[in-house]
């Protein structure tokens, strides 16, 4: 990834907002997931300052890193081994599907690393050995 990338990743961190739906803070059960505000007397609607900032063009991510993970690599989703196949390394990294079993993940997660993927949600494969429930210690006191 060349320094321009890194730079654009930079500038689209530091320019996020964070946009509240209306009344967010006042109410318990309001999230503060953004909801267009609709009343004919809501402040936020009329764009008062200090109701917070509308979702509007100039707050978007520059066009070159939109879409791209923070670590700069282009997110493709997963299913089987398959899809794994023609990926470039340089560029594309893979999100394992949730729905993949334990042990496919294992097999996928070793092929990644024989084509030189990046895993953007690696899990710990090696199944350890469980410990004994109780020892013989333990069963004659």
């Amino acid at each position: 990834m060349d320094g321009e990338t890194k730079r654009l990743i930079r500038v689209r961190a530091a320019k996020r907002a964070s946009f509240h739906r209306g009344g967010y803070g006042t109410k318990k059960q309001l999230s503060d997931s953004w909801r267009r505000p609709r009343g004919l007397q809501s402040k936020q609607r009329m764009q008062k300052k200090a109701k917070g900032a509308h979702p509007t063009p100039g707050y978007g991510s520059p066009i070159a890193v939109r879409g791209l993970h923070p670590s700069g690599y282009q997110d493709i989703l997963v299913h089987n081994l398959a899809e794994m196949e023609g990926l470039d390394a340089a560029t594309q990294a893979i999100r394992i599907a949730g729905a993949v079993g334990m042990r496919k993940r294992e097999q996928m997660q070793a092929r990644a690393v024989e084509l030189g993927l990046k895993v953007l949600n690696p899990k710990e494969t090696s199944r350890t050995a469980r410990p004994a429930a109780a020892t013989e210690e333990e069963t004659d006191e």
